[in-house]
């Protein structure tokens, strides 16, 4: 059981992502994919974090610039200096974290730790910016985010990996199974492989354990809302205003 609610918390759920800034536009994990839901009225962002060859943290999903922007190759194996010249949706240029923890202020954000070269730059960022109640990092990773939780301490909110997802579910049927101490919430998809993982029974045992249930990637408000009703503490959206519709509605976006 975790012992109170971490300051990243704070805020009357349920909780609004904005899911790459809000990624139906185009121009996912981009200043202006961030600038535009703020416009809206979000508060917390999801975004994703890979290292350029010569170290800096960029707000990006892929491993490679491929998909979505005009430029080719491993982001791993590129300095920012080129990096920095690839452009989303034709225009956008990618953004460094460290500028968006900047330039948003007021924002939270879930960092999805998508490489183990970003572990110890993004942990020295959040230290260096003392942005401990404005991050929560995950990753799919159950090793990759407990590194984290070790190298930062109980100051920095973490959510469950893949293995911590599994024992969690596994304990909603009533299972034993090891979960790692410290985490504050589980993020998760509504089903995975065709089979469902939130249920009224896997939220209440992770109510249980004082920690929040986060589902993405969630897009179509008839989803949203039977995910409200089973009683999950946040959403994770492509489609923002989509979201705020549908809290809107319900008396619940604040």
């Amino acid at each position: 059981m975790t012992s109170g609610r971490h300051p990243y918390l704070d805020h009357p759920s349920p909780l609004a992502f904005a899911h790459r800034g809000g990624a139906a536009d185009g121009r996912e994990n981009t200043a202006a994919a961030f600038r535009r839901a703020a416009g809206a009225g979000y508060r917390y962002f999801e975004t994703d974090v890979h290292t350029t060859s010569d170290g800096r943290l960029v707000a990006f999903h892929d491993a490679t610039l491929d998909r979505v922007t005009d430029s080719r190759g491993r982001i791993a194996d590129l300095p920012w200096s080129e990096v920095s010249r690839a452009r989303v949706a034709g225009s956008e240029p990618l953004a460094l974290f460290e500028e968006l923890l900047e330039e948003f202020p007021e924002a939270r954000w879930n960092v999805d730790l998508k490489a183990g070269s970003a572990l110890v730059p993004l942990v020295e960022l959040i230290r260096r910016t003392d942005a401990w109640d404005r991050v929560c990092v995950g990753s799919f990773s159950e090793t990759r985010v407990a590194r984290a939780h070790r190298l930062a301490g109980p100051r920095l909110a973490t959510s469950y990996g893949v293995r911590g997802v599994l024992g969690l579910r596994l304990r909603s049927y009533g299972i034993p199974a090891a979960l790692r101490v410290g985490a504050v919430c589980a993020q998760v998809p509504e089903t995975q492989n065709g089979i469902r993982v939130v249920d009224r029974a896997f939220v209440r045992t992770a109510h249980a354990r004082g920690l929040q249930v986060h589902v993405w990637t969630v897009n179509e408000p008839e989803r949203m809302a039977a995910l409200l009703d089973l009683g999950v503490d946040g959403i994770m959206t492509d489609h923002i205003e989509a979201l705020r519709t549908v809290l809107s509605e319900r008396g619940a976006w604040s």
